[in-house]
């Protein structure tokens, strides 16, 4: 029988509470409040919550159990992980979650029990079942045992082995069964049985006939699956209790096919959304009422009845829940002593009178500045009372120094606290800094007991008095956190005490805000000043006011961080160098820089074990992040290749979905591997990190797998040269062209595609030079690679011939193109698209070079074929511009006039202000009107021009200075104006 319900007291403070209760709908929770036996929030002060912590709470008593009430933002992993971990912070003595609500059940169980509507689901295992890789026509789930969520914790298992017996389903179910009534008496919550009529399963295959509509209005009527538990005319049925493994995941389950063969598979029973966002924070049961088959025919009108027999079947569990009670409870309030292993570890005692100092450095007399950051620390830990603070921050930022600066200071200010030290490289690491910690403390061990729980414990007690652990480069999550049903932890046999405070440090912010919730500490890069002045300390040789510019210029390649300054100090010190002999190894190639990023040098505030170096301080991150987080590595690597600065996010490799790259770029952001630029998708790499990736992926042997990775990413994205586009490639060409600075022996087809595309952009963007260069290069190689009459051979000689004439090269634009429309006249029909555009852009590079009848006569012949095309196509109207131009040369002014308010007025409808094209337009019209002395028209247009031209284009574009000109000599035609463009 479960204990007896007696009311416990008001808890003294929110470490009273030890059973969360976590709800994703509002009905969900207004079910289980309903179900307070009493209500703290109502009846006191409110127990409010950790500092940044987003959560709503309500705080009350079911049963024997101090519980607290968390209110979800929205459904779904990721909301009910950030939900968890903000509890786990504001109630950190919390000892289980219950999730409690509706969700989607399978209607038989693979042994053929049947399961209604409104009956109840207790978790004994989560699976993620959307969790794996999305193959060309299959789904394969990750199902290794480092991608399993894992069992529950062996108290969970006892509780549920005891309530699947016989007299316990029979006692949980009469429970359920009195609560259920209680809300059933709740008219606002309207709790009661919708009715079999509504409880309809049909065939897995049979699909919901109208989306947004319910089935009754949708016309589904489709074959019904008969069920013994459901009779017409007979009573309604009591809901029973069903205990079996969860499905969770982020898309909701809607296909009876999909929903048997994941039971068939894995003996699935349910289907839910925030189970596994919390399975990894708390222990954790999930308890969820059936509302819906998880089919196509949803609705919401078991969603009430669901979430009441699911809060019923909570407070019934509860009745269950006993943890044990911690060893003090026997104790007089006044010795009581925090044990959890051996009652008979250690004597009561009072607070030891003497403060222990261990830590495993000397204080650093080099350090400088970080006066802001150490005043943080101080503030947070001491006088805001938060006991656990994490120091968060890039490998090489300086965090392990302030945290011994801390350390020191805290020695000659708090004099009453002990100051202890752990490195949390290893747990052998730790392990023997709690040998350590043992013998200074005097703490006696037992057999059973180990030096890690033994110092636990003590530190735990009152006996240790006031203490501050600083547990370093905790940047390991597996080593930090554990892995479920493989290892413990550290982080678990880290002391809990309101005497105690424990600092971390971490490079991976993911790991910081698991141990220290929202109490997040950012290490920001040294101040020019401050780098200057370290520098300067660290250096045997005085620096005169002659390298002040040199060392300046040292400190901003080196972005001013300490572990890179410190070995650059080191590397002069040790070979009595000069400052400029230096810099000028460090920018001499790529490889000179990692060489001199991976020198191995000595200091007496590292750990003897560690490795120094900064490139190999990144290494070991670099390889953490590719055991842990596949797409975020491949991500890293492709970054590799890639400008470090403005890198938007969709040019990224793309996961299986949208959440997983989500979590991949929150991987590199926590190491600091990336940083977002405000509220853009557009991020931004540390520049020697950037360096260190490209030597990481070549020590890998990974460069010729990753480069083709990358190139066919960037072609696979990289769009065409509209002008619509352009937003998109101004942003995605710095990439392009850094990918395409490669030895011509690595140009595959894919890269002379995007070098092609980049061209024409480029082109289009005005950088004349830059696109000539580019696209000669990529005729070149196709000419060698290719057939002369191969389309992208082609189509590339046709894109230089449009560069050459931007460029002023007209002979080499003609002699080009006639060689392109040539070679299509013999394969391509006459009004073939591409042989028409080539046609075109011949007679632009004739009418250019003065040969004015044979670009008339080649315009004609496009114009004509071109009526085949909508008047507002920009093909046509292109042409008809030309033809206006050839006329304009040949002396038809009124024609050329005609024809080119005809395109202006049809393109100021349907192009933007500032296309390319209508501008090109409204420059050709302005100058027409010039020609037949129409002076203000001509004045009027280019000032409009002239004006949108400044805002799109360089200074120096071709384009803007040709407007200019004409504007500035229609200017000097008029009488009496003396303008002059600015």
């Amino acid at each position: 029988m479960p204990a007896p319900t007696s009311r416990p007291p008001r808890p003294k403070d929110r470490h009273g509470f030890e059973v969360a209760i976590i709800c994703a709908l509002p009905l969900e929770a207004d079910a289980i409040e309903a179900l307070f036996d009493y209500c703290w929030d109502s009846n006191g002060p409110p127990f409010g919550k950790a500092a940044h912590d987003t959560n709503s709470y309500l705080t009350g008593m079911i049963g024997c159990h101090n519980v607290v009430l968390v209110r979800m933002p929205g459904t779904g992993k990721a909301h009910a992980a950030a939900a968890t971990s903000n509890c786990r912070a504001s109630f950190p003595n919390a000892k289980i979650a219950l999730v409690v609500g509706v969700c989607g059940v399978a209607p038989f169980k693979r042994n053929g029990e049947e399961i209604v509507l409104g009956d109840v689901v207790i978790s004994e295992g989560i699976i993620q079942y959307d969790f794996g890789r999305r193959l060309p026509g299959q789904f394969v789930p990750k199902e290794g045992p480092l991608d399993s969520l894992g069992r529950p914790n062996q108290e969970i298992r006892g509780v549920l082995a005891r309530a699947k017996g016989i007299s316990g389903r029979q006692l949980l179910v009469s429970e359920m069964t009195r609560s259920l009534s209680i809300l059933r008496q709740n008219p606002e919550f309207c709790a009661e049985y919708p009715g079999v009529v509504y409880d309809r399963l049909f065939e897995a295959s049979y699909r919901h006939s109208e989306d947004h509509k319910p089935c009754e209005q949708g016309g589904c009527n489709g074959k019904l699956v008969p069920r013994c538990r459901l009779q017409p005319k007979g009573p309604n049925p009591t809901p029973a209790i069903h205990f079996g493994l969860m499905a969770s995941g982020d898309s909701v389950m809607k296909s009876g096919e999909d929903r048997d063969r994941e039971v068939e598979a894995r003996d699935i029973v349910a289907f839910e959304m925030e189970g596994a966002g919390v399975w990894d924070t708390l222990p954790c049961i999930v308890i969820k009422g059936a509302c819906d088959y998880a089919d196509s025919h949803k609705s919401k009108v078991w969603q009430r009845y669901a979430a009441a027999t699911a809060a019923a079947c909570a407070k019934a569990f509860l009745s269950f829940w006993m943890p044990p009670p911690s060893a003090e409870s026997d104790l007089p309030p006044n010795k009581r002593v925090r044990l959890h292993a051996s009652e008979d570890a250690f004597t009561i005692r009072e607070p030891r009178d003497q403060p222990v100092f261990l830590v495993p450095f000397l204080e650093n007399p080099l350090f400088i500045g970080r006066a802001d950051v150490l005043m943080n620390l101080q503030s947070l830990l001491f006088e805001s009372n938060n006991r656990k603070i994490a120091l968060v921050g890039l490998g090489g930022i300086g965090k392990t120094q302030i945290a011994l600066q801390l350390a020191y200071w805290t020695k000659e200010k708090k004099q009453d606290y002990s100051v202890f030290w752990v490195p949390a490289l290893s747990h052998a690491s730790f392990e023997q800094a709690c040998v350590q910690i043992m013998d200074a403390c005097d703490i006696p061990t037992t057999d059973n007991n180990n030096a890690v729980e033994s110092v636990r414990q003590y530190l735990s007690s009152k006996s240790a008095g006031k203490w501050l652990l600083v547990v370093d480069n905790a940047d390991d999550m597996q080593t930090v956190m554990g892995s479920i049903g493989v290892e413990k932890g550290m982080y678990q046999s880290l002391p809990q005490s309101g005497e105690g405070r424990i600092l971390f440090t971490t490079r991976y912010r993911k790991v910081g805000v698991s141990v220290a919730g929202r109490n997040i500490l950012e290490v920001p890069a040294m101040s020019p000043n401050e780098a200057r002045r370290y520098f300067k300390e660290a250096l045997i040789q005085e620096m005169s006011s002659a390298d002040d510019e040199v060392m300046h210029h040292l400190l901003a390649v080196l972005t001013h961080l300490p572990l890179a300054i410190t070995q650059a100090a080191a590397y002069l010190n040790e070979n009595q160098i000069s400052l400029s002999e230096y810099v000028q190894l460090f920018e001499n190639t790529d490889r000179d820089r990692i060489q001199l990023l991976s020198v191995e040098f000595h200091a007496d505030t590292r750990y003897e074990q560690s490795q120094d170096p900064v490139a190999t301080t990144w290494f070991i991150s670099f390889n953490q992040i590719r055991r842990a987080d596949e797409l975020a590595s491949r991500i890293l690597m492709f970054l590799a290749y890639v400008e470090p600065r403005a890198v938007p996010q969709s040019m990224l490799p793309k996961g299986e979905s949208q959440q997983q790259l989500t979590r991949a770029i929150g991987t590199l952001r926590g190491y600091k591997f990336l940083d977002k630029r405000g509220s853009s998708e557009v991020f931004d790499m540390h520049n020697l990190v950037h360096l260190a990736i490209r030597s990481w992926v070549a020590e890998n042997d990974l460069e010729k797998e990753q480069s083709q990775a990358v190139i066919a990413r960037l072609r696979e994205v990289f769009p065409t040269d509209e002008w619509e586009n352009r937003d998109v490639w101004r942003q995605y060409l710095p990439h392009a062209i850094k990918l395409l600075r490669c030895p011509e022996d690595n140009w595959s087809d894919e890269l002379c595609e995007l070098g092609f595309w980049a061209g024409r952009c480029l082109l289009v963007d005005g950088r004349v030079i830059e696109a000539v260069g580019l696209l000669e290069h990529v005729v070149a190689i196709r000419e060698k690679t290719l057939a002369e009459s191969h389309p992208s051979r082609l189509v590339s000689q046709h894109g230089l011939a449009i560069a050459y004439q931007a460029n002023g090269q007209i002979k080499e634009a003609v002699k080009l193109q006639e060689h392109v429309v040539a070679i299509q006249e013999k394969t391509l029909a006459e009004s073939h698209p591409d042989r028409l555009a080539s046609q075109y852009v011949l007679a632009i590079a004739y009418r250019a070079n003065g040969q004015i009848k044979e670009a008339a006569k080649l315009l004609e012949r496009v114009v004509i074929s071109d009526k085949t095309l909508a008047e507002s196509h920009p093909d046509r109207l292109a042409s008809q511009r030309e033809l206006a131009g050839a006329y304009q040369a040949n002396g038809q002014i009124k024609e050329a006039v005609k024809l080119l308010e005809h395109v202006v007025a049809i393109q100021e409808k349907t192009s933007e202000e500032s296309h390319p094209s209508r501008l090109a337009s409204q420059y050709a019209l302005a100058g027409a009107y010039q020609a037949n002395g129409q002076i203000q028209e001509a004045v009027k247009l280019l000032e409009h021009v002239v004006a949108i031209q400044i805002e799109i284009w360089a200074e120096d574009d071709y384009r803007r200075q040709l407007s200019k000109d004409l504007l500035q000599h229609c200017y000097e035609r008029l009488e009496g104006v003396n303008s002059v463009v600015s």
